[in-house]
């Protein structure tokens, strides 16, 4: 690892943070960022959280990193086998990504609704589909039981914080959609419509991001952080003891 390099991107998500994402900073951002690992990354995350900042500031802070790893995703997975705790993790949020596109398709219906009668099963339609969303949990557990805290124990504790908080966030919003399903008919139908505007709007834009920095920073800087597979096989143990969502393709 190059410290001088994790100095200056550490320099650089300052002022990204304090000035917003100028295309001098922007372009200054790419430069470092086009030769940094996903490691290093993370490390100069952590300074900043340890120096004071807090991470919700950090959030949004990896766009420019993720331009760079746009077209990165199939070399991560040929790296890995099928049932990798890694790759199953990666096929889950393709599923969760399919499902957050019918939240889209499905908002977007009710958006041009007038009235609750005009549709006598939208109702159940997004509770159910706010349960397939909420059935990412054992993802999420696998992650935070699994794979962060052996991620944490090598140093890497700034990604695996953040990504705990937006889990919480997360949680929070899938929670308020399913809540608005299943009490769409009592409440006044603008309201219920603009309430769920909202939150879909959230919660599809923000667990997007997330996914996106699981796959491009978390994931990678956790297979240059991990090295043995006997590591990784126990790992695969304790995360079948936790269990899988409906939607888990293969593990």
């Amino acid at each position: 690892m190059n410290k001088e390099r994790i100095e200056n991107l550490s320099i650089i998500l300052k002022k990204l943070n304090q000035e917003g994402a100028t295309e001098e900073v922007r372009q200054e951002a790419l430069s470092i960022v086009k030769e940094i690992s996903p490691v290093e990354l993370s490390i100069a995350e952590q300074n900043l959280i340890e120096e004071g900042m807090n991470p919700q500031e950090l959030r949004g802070l990896c766009e420019v990193h993720m331009e760079v790893l746009k077209d990165e995703l199939d070399k991560i997975k040929t790296s890995i086998t099928e049932g990798h705790v890694l790759n199953t993790m990666i096929e889950e949020h393709e599923e969760i990504l399919k499902l957050l596109k019918k939240l889209e398709v499905l908002n977007n219906k009710i958006q041009k609704m007038n009235n609750y009668d005009e549709e006598g099963n939208i109702a159940r339609e997004l509770v159910e589909l706010a349960d397939n969303i909420l059935d990412a949990e054992n993802h999420h557990q696998r992650e935070e039981q699994v794979l962060f805290p052996e991620m944490e124990v090598l140093g890497i504790t700034g990604p695996t914080r953040i990504m705990k908080m937006e889990h919480e966030d997360l949680r929070e919003k899938k929670r308020r959609i399913k809540s608005l399903g299943e009490n769409a008919k009592y409440v006044n139908f603008e309201a219920f419509k603009s309430d769920l505007d909202e939150t879909a709007k959230y919660l599809i834009f923000n667990l997007r991001d997330h996914i996106f920095k699981e796959n491009y920073i978390l994931y990678p800087s956790a297979l240059e952080t991990i090295k043995e597979n006997s590591k990784w096989e126990e790992m695969k143990d304790r995360c079948d003891k936790i269990g899988y969502c409906g939607f888990t393709p293969s593990h």
